[in-house]
């Protein structure tokens, strides 16, 4: 003998029944109200729809953000499967269709559960046809259980349910049971990986809402009924609400789904919440006030069975046009505004230069091209101003290391002469090889020190150019001829590529061959085992600059002396290898020449010289 549930619609209660049938295979469905149900389910409904539209317009361009919305939409469509039978069935129902759309969803929705495990919280690319390789088993047993299930018994019948379990049911059960644990293992694994970070935090969250969701949808419509016990049948969309608050939790307390941006320390309540807001207010407003009084004077109260199915799916059926419509608007209006904010955040905490990505035909696109080039413009003027900065702190440090290289050179200079001139005496007299030697030693000593005396005195007071018409390609050729002779020198690779369209030039010859032979000895110096010394000259008619590059595969500058380099009495060589006056005297040579000269390294050393090109005082290039 089996024991039915007798449902009856007019009180809403289920009366036990005994019947001899051997082939009812049931349990009754055990609920009091299903208005209650139906709730429930519309409140679920409502939450994972905020909850799936939220994590997709935070970021939609992320994969996981992509997959997690897909995720959640399936979940969706669950909640409108068990709505339609559970909320609105009759006395004589048919459970067939239910049945094969709950194993059919629940199917699909292990492909991006798998996806989104793969691809979490790292942001990896979405692995779809991987996916759908796991999932393919179990796809390849839906038509079985789509041609068993024509014969199966399900649903209502005089007010009974009742529901045959099949063979094809506990093998589906176990793989979908099987992908779910394979889906958590994953995600376990990455847990192990980042405890005790963010991400290990936002994992634990994910692990909970899956298990949760899991053990509890499984329960209800796997385990029990295996027992043949029914009662928490109806209830498997209202379980998933569990799952999902887990998810709400890490959402405001880890940042997940969120994207990291300037907006963060902001307290903002952001306009998409408000266009959210405002268009869902709007439609539900319209629905209530205006469909349903026309409704009811259209066709009247009617039955209230219908009443509630009418008011259930047209909330449902208007929650698509209203999320179509916020999206549209976030898409065209609000993330554009919210994507120039941020930039606009950066520019002013001091990141000069930040743009937008956005191109558009309307004033959105206007406004980021006009915040663009007002960017740029900025970060250019910012950099002007630090390099006139730069070039007033090197040119008072130029002025205070002349004050005192004139003091230096003009207390030193009287004393070293005399004793030059002693020690010449003591030489001429001299007749021991060894005493002549020592007093040698001494005069070379004494010649370096007015070497460096003379320096002084020429960084202490620079001449003024004495400008003449002459061809900057002819001192750089002159300027290796003169240094090629060096022993050293001869051992470097050495390539030019001197460009004839270089025009004559109002230039002190003198004083730019100094700066060219400086810039190729130091080069010499940097490549003690051999190298290659490059030296270039382009010319840009348009711009009217001359650019002068000589670069070398030296041992290259250091990012913290990159900036010194220019200072006087700085150097990187070793004691009494250099005074450190060469790079500065270049400096205020070229800056004298209304140029500029910078040092780059990246792949080689390059000092790079720019002089401007005056069409008054252009001459034939010879």
């Amino acid at each position: 003998m089996r024991e039915y549930g007798s449902y009856h619609r007019g009180t809403n209660e289920f009366v036990t029944t005994r019947s001899e049938s051997p082939a009812a295979s049931l349990k009754v469905v055990s609920y009091n109200h299903r208005g209650m149900l139906l709730i429930l389910i519309m409140v679920s409904f409502a939450i994972t729809v905020a909850l799936g539209f939220y994590v997709l317009i935070s970021a939609p361009n992320r994969p996981t953000n992509r997959v997690f919305a897909f995720f959640i939409g399936l979940l969706l469509l669950w909640m409108v499967k068990d709505l339609a039978f559970w909320g609105f069935h009759g006395a004589n129902e048919d459970a067939r269709w239910w049945v094969a759309a709950s194993f059919v969803s629940a199917v699909v929705l292990h492909l991006p559960l798998i996806c989104f495990a793969w691809s979490f919280p790292e942001d990896e690319p979405l692995r779809w046809r991987r996916g759908a390789w796991a999932v393919a088993p179990l796809a390849i047993l839906l038509p079985l259980l789509i041609l068993t299930n024509t014969g199966r018994a399900a649903g209502f019948t005089n007010g009974v349910f009742h529901l045959d379990v099949l063979p094809i049911d506990f093998v589906l059960s176990t793989c979908i049971f099987l992908l779910n644990g394979y889906a958590v293992s994953v995600l376990i694994k990455k847990y192990r990986r980042y405890r005790g970070r963010l991400w290990g935090h936002q994992l634990a969250f994910v692990i909970g809402a899956v298990v949760t969701t899991a053990v509890l949808t499984s329960t209800a419509a796997g385990l029990l009924p295996l027992f043949g016990r029914y009662e928490l049948l109806p209830y498997t969309s209202v379980m998933i609400l569990c799952g999902l608050l887990f998810y709400a939790y890490a959402i405001t307390n880890f940042k997940l789904f969120s994207v990291q941006s300037a907006l963060d320390q902001l307290r903002l309540f952001p306009l998409t919440y408000k266009v959210a807001l405002t268009v869902t207010g709007v439609g539900l407003l319209g629905f209530l006030v205006l469909q349903v009084p026309v409704v009811w004077w259209s066709f009247g109260s009617g039955d209230a069975v219908e009443w509630k199915r009418y008011v259930a799916f047209s909330v449902i059926c208007g929650t698509a046009p209203c999320l179509l419509l916020i999206f549209l608007i976030v898409r065209a209006l609000s993330r554009p505004l919210r994507t120039i904010t941020e930039a606009a955040v950066e520019v002013s905490e001091g990141r000069y230069g930040a743009e937008v990505d956005l191109v558009s035909n309307d004033e959105i696109g206007v406004l980021a091209g006009a915040f663009n080039q007002m960017s740029r413009k900025l970060e250019a003027d910012i950099a002007h101003m630090n390099q006139m900065t730069e070039g007033l702190i090197r040119s008072e440090k130029l002025a205070t290391a002349g004050v005192l290289a004139a003091g230096v050179a003009h207390e030193v200079n009287n004393p070293l002469a005399s004793i030059s001139s002693l020690t010449q005496m003591l030489l001429r007299g001299e007749t021991d090889p060894a005493r002549q030697e020592t007093l040698n030693v001494i005069l070379t000593q004494i010649h370096r020190i007015s070497q460096i005396v003379r320096d002084l005195t020429e960084f202490a007071r620079p001449k003024e150019p004495v400008r003449s018409l002459v061809g900057l390609n002819q001192i750089i050729e002159h300027s290796l001829r003169l240094i090629s002779v060096d022993k050293q020198f001869k051992q470097l690779a050495l390539r030019t590529n001197l460009d004839p369209r270089v025009p004559d030039l109002q230039l002190d010859r003198d004083q730019m061959q100094q700066v060219f032979l400086n810039l190729f000895l130091n080069a010499r110096d940097a490549m003690a085992d051999g190298g290659e010394l490059s030296v270039e000259t382009r010319y840009d008619a348009g711009n009217r600059i001359i650019t002068v590059e000589v670069s070398d595969t030296g041992g290259g500058i250091s990012d913290e002396n990159r900036d010194r380099i220019f200072d006087p009495f700085f150097t990187t060589k070793p004691a009494g290898k250099g005074t450190g006056l060469g790079l500065s005297i270049c400096y205020g040579i070229i800056r004298a020449h209304a140029g500029e000269i910078r040092a780059v390294a990246d792949e080689r050393t390059r000092f790079i010289i720019t002089l401007p090109a005056d069409a008054a005082d252009f001459g034939t290039s010879q």
